[in-house]
Parts: structure tokens; C-alpha cells; sequence
């Protein structure tokens, strides 16, 4: 398996740590710590401080990582049952599917997000999210404003984000987005999967090859 850097970073503070303890020996009872002695274990010390250094350089870069990926939330599977009319299977991350029925020829998510400051995002709390919405669109907006719509409230009654307005607002720990939306065709047996980004937007991606050709056919 190959080794990241954080990884080698805590390897290489491991190996300093070891080498300060072996350093750092036993001093004889009685006697007092001078000379050559004193230099042993202020070198040693010195070699505690890099470790711990290479430590947090590592906890740091392995964070760092975290903060450049897109963090998965759902998925959504899409079958036709008529002309601009699909059967959509919606599962959240962690929870259970839900299927509806969405009209149009897109389908589009919208949620509402809370990103953590720096400090947070380095501690590893995870963005803060709640679906909104799941609802059907038209390709023209024109027929968008006179046909039938399809929309479904993904809500739930208990609203972190009403309580970070109320009691969070005045602390340096989330930084909230008014909201953000998601939107791709809809097309037959196309399943797809949705990310949070590093800046706290919803992303939609193909979530296998077959999406990808269908989306490639669709000129999309």
C-alpha cells in the first residue's frame, strides 16, 4: 500500500522520538546533569520538538487533503415511465431512498449549506447541509412557466440552520451560504451522484460509465 506523506511525516517523528529517548539515556543517581550530559539531552529535546513538528506538519497536510475533496451526500437513479416523466430514486447519504416522480427534462436539487471557517474545516467537522427541494424542470424555459411542475420538500422539522442564525451568528466557527442548487438532464437508467465541494456548492457528477455515454448522447 502506498504511503501518503502525512504518512512519512509521522514515520520520520516516530524515528526522531526514538532516537531522542536513546539520546535522552539514564543519568547516573547522584550525579548532576553537565557537560557532555546537558548537550546529550538538549539534543535530544531538540530532536522532541521536530517530532513533534512533523507531527502536526502531517495532521496539517492530511486535512489539507480533506478540504480539496468533494464530500458525497446522495445519489439519485432515474427510470422513465413516459414522455418527460421519470421515476426518480433519491438516497441521501446515510439514509434512506425515496422515490418520486419528477416531471420536465431535468431534474434539480436544491439545499442550503453551512461552511465552517477555516479552524473548524481543520479540526475535520464536516459542512452542515439540508435538502431543500428535489423538483423537475424543463429544458424550455417557455414551457417551464405553463406546464405542469413537479416538486418535492425534502425538509425536515428539526432546522440546524434556523439555530445557527439564532445562536451562531456571532461566532468566528461557521460561515453559512444562503444556498445552493444542483441540476442535471434527465435521462433513462442515468443515475447520478451529488457532492458538497470544498466552498460549500453542490455538485453533480455521473456516477458511472453508462451515465457518462448517456450524457455524451444527450449532448450534455
Amino acid at each position: 500500500m502506498e504511503m501518503t506523506l502525512s504518512a512519512w511525516l509521522w514515520v520520520g517523528a516516530a524515528v526522531l522520538a526514538l532516537v531522542a529517548m536513546l539520546a535522552w539515556g539514564r543519568r547516573p543517581a547522584g550525579r548532576r546533569a553537565s557537560g557532555p550530559g546537558a548537550i546529550r539531552r538538549g539534543f535530544a529535546l531538540l530532536l522532541l520538538v521536530l517530532a513533534l513538528g512533523l507531527v502536526g506538519l502531517g495532521w496539517l497536510l492530511r486535512q489539507y487533503a480533506w478540504l480539496l475533496e468533494d464530500v458525497p451526500v446522495a445519489t439519485l437513479s432515474l427510470v422513465q415511465e413516459a414522455p418527460q416523466r421519470y421515476r426518480a430514486t433519491f438516497v441521501p447519504e446515510g439514509g434512506a431512498p425515496a422515490d418520486f416522480v419528477l416531471l420536465g427534462d431535468e431534474w434539480q436539487l436544491d439545499a442550503r449549506v453551512i461552511r465552517w471557517t477555516l479552524p473548524g474545516q481543520l479540526a475535520g467537522l464536516p459542512p452542515v447541509y439540508r435538502f431543500e427541494r428535489l423538483s423537475g424542470r424543463y429544458g424550455d424555459p417557455k414551457q417551464d412557466l405553463a406546464a405542469q411542475r413537479s416538486v418535492h420538500d425534502l425538509r425536515h422539522d428539526w432546522d440546524f440552520w434556523e439555530f445557527r442564525q439564532r445562536w451562531l451568528a456571532d461566532l468566528p466557527i461557521a460561515d453559512a451560504r444562503w444556498g445552493s442548487a444542483a441540476y442535471l438532464p434527465m435521462l433513462d437508467g442515468a443515475r447520478y451522484q451529488v457532492f458538497i465541494s470544498p466552498r460549500g456548492g453542490l455538485v453533480a457528477k455521473p456516477a458511472d460509465a453508462a451515465t457518462e455515454r448517456l450524457l455524451d448522447e444527450a449532448d450534455w
